[in-house]
C-alpha cells in the first residue's frame, strides 16, 4: 500500500517506519518554509524486533505537493489534536483527490473535524497503545509494545490492518469508534492532568490519597458521559482497560488506589505524560482542551455535570497560555483541591 503521513513525530515516524520496514510506501508531509522543496531524511527506530536504520525517500512540506507527487491509498494522521482544525483546512482545497484518512490523534472530536471535509466515508478511526518516545526528528524507541486499534468497519479497513500486521504494529479492529476512541482517552486522562499542573511524576499523583481521589473523579465523570453516549469501554491490544476501569468504578478508594498506582503510576516510574512534556517544552496550546475538555463539552450537551474535568481543562489551559504562573502550582496539590471544590 502506498500511505501519506501527517507527522514525523514519535507516532508518525514509528508507524510509517515500520510500514516502510516492511516493503510499503510512505511519503511525509512536515512544517516546513514556503516553497521548501521535497527531502529525504533518515529514520531511526528501535522496534521489538531490533534495532533498524532507514531512509524516508519523500519528505514533502506542502500538501499540494505531496498530492501532486502520486496518488496513496490512505493518509495517516500523527499530528497533536491542536492542529486538527488548519490540518483540515489544508485538506479541503484537495478534498475531492484525497484518500482514506486514519486518525491516529488522541481524543474523540478529531474525526468529526475530518468528515467536515472528507465525509465520514473517508475517515477511520484508529488508537496507538504502544508507548514510544522521540530523540529527536525521525528517530524512536519502542518503550512498550501493545499494539493498535483500528476501526475495522470501513471498505479500506482489512486492507489496512493486514498491512499493519505486516509491519509488527500488532492492529486489531474495533467495530464501533466511539467505544475505542473513548476507551483510549480514558488511558490518556489518568495521571495526565494532574502531573502537569502539580508538576508531579505519576508515582506521586497515585501516592497521594486526595489527588488520587480527582482521578477517580474524572473517570467517573467520563463513564457517565459514555453511558449517556451508549458507548462500552473496551480493551485495547495489551492494554486491560475494562477491569481498571471496574476497579476504579466499583472498589473503594483505598482499595483501589494502591492497585491502581501498581498498575499504572509505578509501571511508569519517573517518566512524564504528555500534558507535561508540552507544558515544560514552552507549547502555549495543550491537548487538555481535547481530552478533559472533550468530556466538559460532550457532559454540557447531555446535561451531566463535569467538574473535575472542567477545572483541570481550565487550570491546564491558563497555565500553558501563561496566565497562570506554573511555579504557583507546583507541588501545591491544596490549591488544585480548592479550584475543584469552589
Amino acid at each position: 500500500m502506498k500511505f501519506l503521513c501527517f507527522g514525523m513525530g514519535a507516532i508518525g515516524t514509528y508507524i510509517g517506519g515500520s510500514l516502510l520496514l516492511a516493503g510499503h510506501q510512505v511519503a511525509f508531509v512536515e512544517r516546513g518554509e514556503p516553497g521548501q522543496k521535497p527531502v529525504q531524511k533518515p529514520l531511526n527506530l528501535d522496534l521489538p524486533s531490533g534495532r533498524h536504520s532507514l531512509m524516508a525517500e519523500q519528505v514533502f512540506f506542502s500538501l499540494p505537493d505531496a498530492m501532486a507527487a502520486a496518488s496513496y491509498d490512505a493518509a495517516l494522521v500523527a499530528v497533536k489534536s491542536f492542529d486538527s482544525g488548519s490540518l483540515a483546512q489544508t485538506i479541503r482545497p484537495l478534498a475531492a483527490q484525497f484518500p482514506p484518512l486514519i486518525c491516529l490523534q488522541n481524543g474523540v472530536e478529531n474525526e468529526e473535524v475530518y468528515a467536515e471535509v472528507l465525509g465520514q466515508e473517508k475517515v477511520i478511526g484508529a488508537s496507538i497503545a504502544t508507548a514510544v518516545s522521540k530523540d529527536g526528528l525521525g528517530s524512536i524507541a519502542v518503550e512498550k509494545m501493545r499494539g493498535i486499534g483500528i476501526e475495522s468497519v470501513h471498505p479500506l479497513s482489512d486492507s489496512i490492518i493486514e498491512a499493519f500486521r505486516q509491519a509488527g504494529l500488532n492492529p486489531r479492529g474495533y467495530p464501533r469508534r466511539g467505544d475505542l476512541k473513548w476507551s483510549k482517552m480514558i488511558t490518556n486522562l489518568l495521571g495526565n492532568a494532574t502531573s502537569a499542573i502539580l508538576n508531579w511524576t505519576p508515582t506521586q499523583v497515585f501516592a497521594d490519597r486526595q489527588v488520587y481521589h480527582l482521578e477517580v473523579l474524572q473517570i467517573k465523570e467520563t463513564l457517565q458521559v459514555m453511558e449517556a453516549l451508549g458507548l462500552r469501554v473496551v480493551n485495547l491490544p495489551g492494554t486491560p482497560i475494562k477491569p481498571l476501569v471496574e476497579l476504579i468504578h466499583t472498589c473503594p478508594e483505598f482499595l483501589s488506589r494502591p492497585v491502581s498506582w501498581l498498575g499504572l503510576g509505578k509501571g511508569r516510574g519517573a517518566k512524564m505524560p504528555s500534558f507535561h512534556i508540552d507544558l515544560y517544552a514552552g507549547q502555549k496550546r495543550s491537548e487538555v482542551t481535547f481530552l478533559n475538555g472533550a468530556v466538559v463539552r460532550k457532559g454540557q450537551k447531555l446535561g451531566i455535570s463535569t467538574p473535575v474535568n472542567q477545572a483541570l481543562c481550565e487550570v491546564l489551559e491558563k497555565l500553558a497560555s501563561g496566565e497562570y504562573d506554573k511555579k504557583d502550582w507546583n507541588d501545591a496539590p491544596e490549591m488544585l483541591l480548592k479550584r475543584i471544590a469552589r
